[in-house]
């Protein structure tokens, strides 16, 4: 791997470098399940091109796909477009923005090659799902949420949901993806022809859990399109009512998003009203906690 593919500065000179800069940056996610034959080659030239847009944050490339979180100079956004549409794999990919605002959401920029796009702890050989699940828009969410009949499953784990979750919904208790599709096939036990509404932040773990509960038997999948974050973008667009409560937990420095003003958890320590996320600085820890 080339030197210039990697970061070399430090924490504090990646701030300095964001805190010197003189434009607004924009945060946002998307992702795409598709064949990636090149990992290796897609991973250096996404790391170059994107360098040179001045791009940060998060990005993973798997056979099976792309998944990414960034930040970038706002009059960059039509640049990235057209960058990703030079590849045959990334044409047309809907690219989401994120609901609040920050400069620092992310501080460098790094791409790593990965054996999947999302760990799902999923035994299997197919790289891309044919199956998709029935996308609802923010208003057809709504509406089908509406049905008493109907099963909304937070597709996240237990420190996302517990910030904020769309009400009636089932939060699954599991701390990370590996753990979580079994665990709601053991919840949704016997409801296998109840209509499923399913979310999560952005869309791309409903993907596979559409997939996993089609191949389980269960008859009428929904997803809700683009996540939490596009229904927000929608209902501020559309001035719908908002059934999401609380946060949106976000991977990166903010820990979260605030979509309403309701606080519906409590300090793991003092258990006084709070909704921030704090990570443990006990070197043996790290854990990720209210407080």
């Amino acid at each position: 791997m080339k030197n210039g593919l990697l970061n070399r500065k430090n924490k504090k000179q990646l701030i300095e470098d964001i805190r010197s800069e003189d434009h607004e940056r924009i945060t946002c996610s998307f992702y795409k399940y598709v064949k990636i034959n090149d990992t290796s080659n897609i991973r250096n030239k996404l790391y170059s091109k994107f360098q040179k847009l001045n791009i940060l944050g998060r990005v993973y490339i798997a056979k099976e796909g792309i998944n990414a979180q960034i930040s970038m100079p706002r009059n960059n956004h039509e640049k990235l477009i057209s960058l990703l549409d030079d590849f045959n794999e990334f044409k047309n990919m809907e690219i989401k923005p994120s609901i609040s605002k920050s400069n620092y959401s992310f501080i460098k920029l790094t791409i790593k090659e990965k054996d999947k796009i999302v760990a799902d702890g999923l035994d299997t050989k197919n790289i891309v799902s044919s199956y998709k699940g029935n996308y609802l828009s923010a208003k057809e969410f709504n509406d089908a949420m509406e049905d008493p009949d109907a099963v909304i499953v937070d597709i996240r784990n237990y420190y996302e949901s517990e910030i904020g979750h769309f009400e009636k919904a089932l939060c699954p208790d599991v701390e990370n993806h590996r753990e979580l599709l079994p665990k709601i096939k053991n919840m949704l036990k016997g409801k296998e022809n109840k209509k499923l509404l399913l979310y999560c932040t952005g869309g791309i773990r409903c993907e596979k859990a559409s997939a996993y509960l089609n191949k389980h038997d269960f008859k009428d999948i929904n997803q809700l399109k683009g996540g939490i974050i596009s229904y927000v973008h929608q209902v501020k667009k559309e001035k719908l009512a908002c059934k999401f409560k609380g946060k949106n937990f976000v991977f990166d420095s903010r820990m979260g998003e605030e979509i309403t003003k309701d606080i519906i958890s409590t300090c793991h320590q003092c258990d006084n009203p709070t909704n921030s996320h704090v990570n443990c600085n006990n070197q043996a820890c790290h854990i990720l906690f209210i407080q």
